[in-house]
């Protein structure tokens, strides 16, 4: 059931069912017939997250933080390309996923460098595991108001203060913009932290 929130009539917190025994043809089949934005679908060996509703709240965090490193790749002068929350299949590591934001360093490949998770609920599917299979460099997640770097190394994800492909990102100085009230002001105030 879907919980509304009675003032905004919005998603009053994220909404998720768990599917055990799911076949990867079953997957591929829901994955292909779901081509809009809800449910969205993340797999990992036979588990199958389906993702109803997210909150507002995860929606404006996901935004705000996409256009933050969006500024820091146009300062930097990086190319830096984003999938947004695209679907990425390996049917031989039994992994699909669908991130909240990802990105490429360089012209866009078949797997993101960097899968962004904003992380306000707990449980469902573990997301290290199913990008560990998907082999996506980084893994940023936010989640309690601050970043958690995950690297891959020999094929595990090591957490890192940094990243080891953007080394120069400063995630402190990233943090402190993420709650701006508005989301214009917020960039363009982080622009001018970059250039100062």
């Amino acid at each position: 059931m879907l919980l509304l929130d009675p003032q905004t009539h919005q998603p009053a917190s994220e909404q998720r069912l768990l599917l055990h025994n799911v076949t990867w043809e079953e997957y591929e089949r829901l994955s292909d017939a779901f081509t809009n934005a809800y449910p969205r679908l993340n797999y990992v060996e036979g588990t199958l997250e389906l993702v109803m509703s997210t909150s507002p709240e995860h929606e404006r965090l996901k935004k705000m933080i996409a256009r933050l490193l969006e500024t820091y790749a146009m300062e930097k002068r990086l190319n830096f390309n984003g999938y947004g929350n695209a679907t990425f299949r390996r049917e031989a590591a039994q992994r699909g996923a669908e991130p909240d934001e990802c990105y490429c360093l360089g012209e866009l490949v078949e797997i993101p460098d960097i899968a962004l998770e904003i992380a306000l609920t707990s449980g469902g599917i573990d997301k290290l595991k199913l990008y560990r299979g998907l082999a996506v460099p980084e893994v940023w997640f936010w989640e309690d108001g601050r970043f958690r770097i995950y690297c891959l190394q020999d094929g595990d994800y090591v957490e890192r203060d940094r990243s080891s492909l953007l080394p120069d990102l400063d995630f402190a100085l990233l943090s402190q913009f993420v709650d701006s009230g508005n989301q214009t002001e917020g960039a363009i105030a982080y622009r001018n932290a970059l250039n100062s």
